[in-house]
């Protein structure tokens, strides 16, 4: 069974030009068609769906420039050329801005329009290669999600039956402080199934990141953070670190969700911990710059090699540089940016080997009176 054959589409009013491509063509593994205007050229887009098409900018009825913007829109991953006698600067850059691939001026030899057509259908195949390695890797993390939310949430959904029964059962004989830490057992339990159903609406196949906006409201970044450090506080204890949080007075509030922003910022002071080295201090400051709020969390820790900066968002990269004893899944700074993107943010980093790490979140705040008050050092929050 041979090669599959390329398909490609000529869309040029010089019937000359169709003519010539064709020939040049001939003999090769192409199916070829052709048309002299947009108007039946995008017909034939839709019919014959080609690998690649070379569109004539100058052309009675449907121009060029708009028969570029519809192939795009109709798929992306088709490749466009684009062929004119009036090749200039300005035209090449507004071809390319809708999508063209190359240019190739006229007059043109057969060689260079098979050169330049061999080299068009390269890009297709790598596009769609691409496509298809990013769906697979798509398929991939959904069905991880899949199965790690199944295998949590049984557990977990078992350990809340229990403390709802254990509540129960010892209503009248706990004291204050066990009633006290039933309840933040409570809390922390049903924080982590919101977080498991959070993420399974945003990675699983049929969700989009609206999914995850639509119990966005006004909430705080000062509670926001306050709760993160509070449950950081054991391994920051352990490791006889100091969390120091210097918070701007009257912040304006960011629309978004408490909980997947509690989780970024647990995963970056987490980190900070982890990487931190014992008796140190980690700083977390938040503070209004231009249209948003900065979030910083920085540490005196191992830092990331400029080898690994590049990558370190990414899912599942852990880098080199990171001590064993301390090495995770790779997962959670690649979380952290997935949440702090869906609010619409961005997130930084600066770092040096042996000299530390700061992780900058910005959040656009919601349009509300902005004061101008003075820092507030809220000193050390966690203390061993």
């Amino acid at each position: 069974m041979g090669e599959a054959k390329s398909k490609i589409l000529i869309i040029d009013d010089e019937e000359v030009v169709l003519d010539s491509c064709t020939q040049i063509l001939e003999g090769g593994p192409y199916h070829v068609a052709t048309s002299m205007d947009g108007a039946f050229g995008m017909e034939l887009v839709q019919e014959f769906q080609p690998d690649l098409v070379f569109v004539d900018l100058k052309m009675p009825g449907i121009p060029g420039f708009e028969v570029l913007d519809r192939i795009h829109g109709f798929d992306p991953t088709i490749v466009a050329i684009v062929i004119t006698g009036y090749a200039t600067v300005s035209s090449a850059v507004e071809a390319i801005k809708k999508g063209a691939y190359d240019f190739l001026p006229k007059p043109f030899t057969p060689d260079e329009f098979r050169v330049i057509t061999r080299r068009g259908l390269e890009r297709r195949k790598l596009v769609l290669e691409t496509t298809a390695l990013k769906r697979e890797r798509e398929m991939l993390r959904e069905h991880f999600a899949a199965i790690v939310s199944h295998e949590l949430k049984s557990p977990i959904g078992a350990v809340q039956q229990n403390l709802l029964a254990l509540e129960h059962e010892l209503s009248d004989q706990l004291n204050e402080d066990q009633g006290n830490r039933l309840k933040r057992m409570k809390s922390s339990i049903n924080d982590l199934l919101e977080l498991i159903h959070t993420w399974l609406r945003v990675i699983s196949a049929d969700a989009d990141i609206n999914k995850l906006r639509e119990n966005f409201q006004s909430i705080s970044v000062e509670t926001v953070i306050s709760k993160a450090i509070e449950s950081v506080q054991p391994h920051a204890i352990r490791k006889d670190i100091d969390i120091v949080s210097s918070i701007e007075e009257s912040l304006d509030p960011v629309f978004g969700d408490e909980i997947t922003l509690m989780e970024a910022l647990v995963n970056l002071i987490g980190n900070a911990i982890k990487y931190s080295r014992m008796g140190s201090q980690i700083h977390v400051r938040a503070d209004e710059e231009e249209d948003y709020i900065l979030i910083a969390v920085s540490d005196r820790g191992v830092g990331i090699s400029d080898e690994d900066l590049p990558f370190i968002f990414g899912d599942f990269y852990v880098g080199k540089s990171a001590p064993e004893a301390e090495r995770g899944s790779g997962l959670g700074l690649a979380i952290t940016r997935r949440i702090v993107e869906a609010h619409e943010g961005s997130i930084s980093v600066e770092s040096a080997l042996d000299k530390g790490s700061t992780f900058m979140i910005r959040l656009p705040f919601l349009n509300t009176d902005r004061h101008n008050e003075p820092v507030l050092d809220t000193g050390i929050l966690v203390n061993n």
